[in-house]
């Protein structure tokens, strides 16, 4: 230890001062996909306490999830028939970067539109299956949407199916204006003529279901269900309260809202869709 300073005070200096790190020590680096904050309940979750289904084991809320996750839930392994793929999306108004946008998302999410189409089978009984998914675009509705929605009732008519369309949306596509608009209608006479046909129509709402897709098909089914706490409605709350001046109620558009005032048939928790959509397919002549 060497001594320096003045006669009357000396300070000591170790010789191995150098040596030691003046930078503190970094916080720890905590991946962001390790937890998840449930949307309904605001609790911090451990992302492997979801489960495969991802539910919140706090308050039961459904996690959004892909349409391949879902798929994977429901459908019997290794049923599926993917159809209706490689309809190429349009650019009607050259919407700024939309082009970009689709390819993005088809990057993101492995498909090549907002719902992913075909048939399978859901323990033993064959559907024509629609399951759209929120990962692509907030699962807006464009007009490949509504052509695949649209052949997908019609390949029903023809086989004489039940459909069975899990729909998850922020609506009408803005990109596409009027063409996206027009969907609504295009759907809405598809399944009116597979309602003449007299086949079975079940409808899930799943987190979200708004816009367009609530105003039309989504509502039109024979039985309507839905996860719980899902959001369903058309505008916005804001947009609501705004228009009509008035505080709308606690859990105004929750699944459990719609249930109280006659929208919703039943609310089912994720684990019991699949034998719930079994049987009821079984009820109205299942193929």
């Amino acid at each position: 230890m060497a001594l320096f300073g003045r006669k009357d005070k000396y300070i000591r200096i170790n010789p191995n001062r150098s040596l030691r790190s003046d930078r503190k020590p970094e916080a720890p680096n905590v991946p962001d996909e390790l937890f998840a904050k449930c949307p309904a309940c605001k609790h911090m979750i451990y992302v492997n306490d979801l489960g495969t289904q991802k539910i919140c084991p706090e308050c039961g809320y459904s996690f959004r999830i892909t349409a391949k996750e879902r798929l994977s839930l429901i459908a019997d392994e290794g049923s599926f028939e993917e159809l209706f793929t490689g309809i190429e999306t349009k650019d009607p108004l050259n919407f700024p970067g939309y082009a970009e946008k689709i390819q993005a998302a088809k990057e993101k999410t492995g498909l090549d539109e907002a719902v992913l189409t075909g048939k399978a089978t859901i323990k033993g009984q064959t559907v024509a299956l629609g399951i759209m998914d929120s990962h692509f675009i907030m699962a807006s509705m464009g007009t490949v949407v509504g052509e695949k929605i649209t052949r997908l009732f019609e390949l029903a008519t023809k086989e004489k199916l039940p459909v069975v369309l899990f729909t998850a949306s922020g609506g009408a596509r803005m990109q596409e204006g009027i063409m996206s608009l027009m969907q609504m209608a295009k759907i809405s006479a598809a399944v009116k003529r597979h309602s003449n046909a007299g086949l079975f129509y079940l409808t899930v709402l799943t987190d979200p279901t708004t816009g367009g897709v609530t105003a039309s098909f989504a509502m039109e089914g024979d039985i309507i269900i839905a996860e719980p706490q899902a959001l369903i409605g058309f505008a916005g709350r804001r947009v609501i309260e705004t228009t009509v001046r008035e505080v709308l109620p606690e859990g105004f558009q929750k699944a459990e809202f719609l249930l109280e005032h006659g929208f919703v048939d039943a609310i089912v928790p994720r684990g019991d869709l699949r034998d719930k959509i079994a049987l009821l397919v079984s009820f109205h002549g299942g193929a």
